[in-house]
């Protein structure tokens, strides 16, 4: 068997029947995202009060606020609170306890 190499002429080669535009007449893309709009308000949102805030307003209140309501309220461990506490302290509230009913009841009255 001989191999023979046959030359190929440009009508031997296939061509697509479409023809692809110069990248000057390309379309540009159109997005398929959809723009989400925010709506302006007019009020800035309300600011978040931080987790010492809370502390200190529960302090703050007459009745004053049991260990155990301040982990509830603030979703904190035992330990967690009473570093608070002291961290309150060290900003210049005065911190009160009293025990009442066999509760230890926290109070506190604000820096001035």
């Amino acid at each position: 068997m001989t191999n023979t190499i046959k030359k190929l002429t440009q009508t031997d080669v296939p061509t697509s029947s479409k023809r692809e535009p110069a990248p000057s007449q390309v379309p540009a893309r159109k997005s398929r995202r959809k723009k989400l709009q925010t709506p302006v308000s007019e009020a800035a949102p309300p600011a978040k009060t931080s987790k010492r805030e809370q502390l200190a307003a529960l302090l703050l209140r007459d009745e004053g606020a049991t260990i155990q309501q301040m982990i509830i309220a603030l979703g904190w461990l035992p330990h967690t609170v009473r570093a608070a506490l002291t961290g309150l302290n060290k900003l210049g509230y005065a911190i009160d306890s009293d025990r009442i009913d066999g509760l230890r009841t926290y109070r506190a009255v604000a820096p001035k």
